[in-house]
Order: C-alpha cells, then sequence, then structure tokens
C-alpha cells in the first residue's frame, strides 16, 4: 500500500500550496479505490495515523515563525479537513453497499404462495363438555366448580354413602389417609353449593374425577359432569323431560330414552338411562351387548337424607340430579371405541377432530 502512496517532501517549508492540493488529489483517488472496510482503515493509517507524512509535517509547526504557522498550519487544516470528508463518505458508501447487497441476498419474492399454517382443534373431550356445558346453560343452570382432593365427609357421608358402601374400597378410591381422597364424582361440589345457598337452585358440576379402573372403557382419571336441580316444584317428570331434551341436543337427533329403576345412595328413586343403540337401532349388537340399549348416564331424586344434611328441608323442597362421563358421551358422539385414546395425545387420532 505505502508503495502507491502520494509523496510530500518532509520538510514543511519546501512545500506549496500546490504541493498539498497535489496530495489531496491523488490520496481521493486512493480512497475511492478501497473496496472494503479494512482496506479503507489501513489506507487512513498510513495518510492520517501517528507515523504518517502528514504528522511529521505538524510536528514542524512549532519551529516556525507566527506567518509560517498560519499558511503552512491553513495547508495542512485544509489538508485534513479534505481527507476525514473523503474517508467519512468513502465509509458510509461501504457501509451502504454492504446492506444492499445483503438485502439483495436476503430478498424475498412476495409472489410465492404463502407457507399454510396448520390449525389446531378441540380435544375431543373438551368438545364433548362444551356440547353439555351449553345445553345446561341455555336450561337456565349456573355452572360451580370444587376442589378434587376432597375430605370423607363431602365425598361420601354427606352423600348418603355409609361407611359400608362399596364405593369406599381402596381398589375403588385413591385415598391420602383416613380422611382425604381423590374426589371419586363432582357430587361434592353440589353439596358445597346446597349448603352455601338458598333454593332455588340449579347448578351443572364439570371436573376431572379418579377411581382406581383402567381399560378400553374406564381410565383412572376422567371427567364427569352432573346436574343439580332444588325447588319446591321439582318432579320426576320434570327430570325426564330435561334428559330426554339434553340427550336429542347432544347427539342431535331424535332418540328413544330408557329409564331403568336403580339404586345410588344420593337419590330415591334412582334410574339408570339407556337410548337406544346407534347401530343396530335396538336389534342387538356388539356394541349395546345385543341388549338394543345403551347406558349413558345416572340419575334420580335427591334423597331426603341429602337435603337434611345440607340444611335444606326435604318437607318443603325436592331435588332432582343427573350424573354423566364426558368421556362415555364422548366415545358415542364421535364413534371412539377405547377411551384410552383420549389420553394418548396420539396426533394421528386427534388431528380426525
Amino acid at each position: 500500500m505505502s508503495d502507491f502512496l502520494p509523496n510530500l517532501d518532509e520538510n514543511l517549508i519546501n512545500l506549496s500550496h500546490d504541493d498539498f492540493k497535489d496530495f489531496a488529489q491523488k490520496a481521493s483517488i486512493l480512497i475511492a479505490k478501497a473496496d472494503n472496510e479494512k482496506t479503507l482503515q489501513e489506507l487512513k493509517v498510513n495518510l492520517m495515523g501517528k507515523k504518517a507524512i502528514l504528522t511529521t509535517l505538524s510536528k514542524q509547526l512549532g519551529k516556525l515563525d507566527s506567518e509560517q504557522k498560519k499558511q503552512y498550519g491553513g495547508y495542512l487544516h485544509e489538508l485534513r479537513t479534505q481527507l476525514t470528508t473523503n474517508f467519512d463518505e468513502k465509509n458510509q458508501k461501504l457501509i451502504q453497499d454492504a446492506l444492499e447487497a445483503k438485502l439483495a441476498s436476503e430478498q424475498i419474492d412476495i409472489t410465492l404462495p404463502a407457507r399454510t399454517v396448520k390449525k389446531g382443534t378441540l380435544h375431543p373431550v373438551t368438545m364433548a363438555a362444551k356440547r353439555m356445558q351449553t345445553f345446561f346453560v341455555q336450561a337456565g343452570f349456573n355452572v360451580a366448580t370444587g376442589p378434587e382432593v376432597e375430605s370423607d365427609y363431602y365425598n361420601f357421608e354427606a352423600l348418603n354413602i355409609p361407611e359400608t358402601h362399596p364405593a369406599r374400597a381402596m381398589h375403588d378410591t385413591f385415598y391420602f389417609d383416613a380422611h382425604y381422597l381423590l374426589r371419586t364424582h363432582t357430587s361434592p361440589v353440589q353439596i358445597r353449593t346446597m349448603q352455601n345457598n338458598e333454593p332455588p337452585i340449579r347448578v351443572i358440576c364439570p371436573g376431572r374425577v379418579y377411581r382406581c379402573d383402567s381399560d378400553q372403557t374406564h381410565s383412572p382419571m376422567f371427567h364427569q359432569m352432573e346436574g343439580l336441580l332444588i325447588s319446591k316444584t321439582a318432579t320426576f317428570a320434570e327430570l325426564k323431560g330435561l334428559i330426554q331434551a339434553f340427550l336429542e341436543a347432544f347427539f342431535e337427533k331424535k332418540l328413544t330414552v330408557r329409564f331403568r329403576p336403580s339404586f345410588f345412595p344420593f337419590t330415591e328413586p334412582s334410574y339408570e338411562v339407556d337410548i337406544e343403540c346407534f347401530k343396530c337401532n335396538g336389534k342387538g349388537c356388539p356394541t349395546c351387548k345385543n341388549t338394543g340399549y345403551i347406558e349413558v348416564l345416572g340419575a334420580g331424586m335427591v334423597h331426603p337424607n341429602v337435603l337434611r344434611n345440607c340444611g335444606i328441608d326435604p318437607e318443603v323442597y325436592s331435588g332432582f340430579a343427573a350424573g354423566m362421563g364426558v368421556e362415555r358421551l364422548g366415545m358415542l358422539k364421535y364413534g371412539i371405541d377405547d377411551i384410552r385414546l383420549m389420553f394418548e395425545n396420539d396426533v394421528r387420532f386427534l388431528d380426525q377432530f
């Protein structure tokens, strides 16, 4: 680089104004030819650095008289100003050229079709729960929730379930100790609601529940939704009409609904509710175990003992309750034959919804 630099006499007083102009012109040509920032910086050091000729000449100003200082100081200042301007302009141009080159290399063709974004869908359990909840909310029910870790009292005693009832057995219930457990149903929410509110009461109680059971149609954790209505005029006929309307709204078709007498400690009378099998239309098939009907939920009139446990006079008020498994209804609605598919997070399965 130094071989191509313009020369100046090392004795300041031997230089004329034209010598400085010629030096500036030749230096400007070299600056203009610099094709990268590194080369430009090296050139700046050689022309204006501590060991450059300009620095050497500047040091000689102190030996000159006042008139010479004014004359040659002006020449040096003019030269430095021009070189500084040239370097700054060239540096800005190199930066701009680099930016334009980068933008050109990263240019996006806006005529290309956009990349599609895969949209997620609701889980079938969520879809079923929303359908169920929507119906009851539109029917005037409020949504109530409660803790999943429950006491023995709220999960069993207040619901008229004696200590000898099979539901209390260790193989059905996840116990923490003698007094606390994972709730086996959402009925404790009904108890808390009746204790904390004056009738009339219309609530649904959705949530997770837990039981020691696992196979093709059972899961140790599943979702349940229960409905409760307490008033002075609640009747079994009202319960039947509500369940019929709910099932037809959920499955979006007319259904043949059957109420079979059953037993639950917290309702009296109690019923299992069946619907005519979708696949065989009541003729009998493996899906309905050749009975022609599929069990979908349990229901009944609230037992007087349960009302008393909540401080409600059964001579004045009556009520009904119904409980249904969200997964069970979802399996029937969406044609799923194994409940375990709902909790395996298999994208091939979930993509179908």
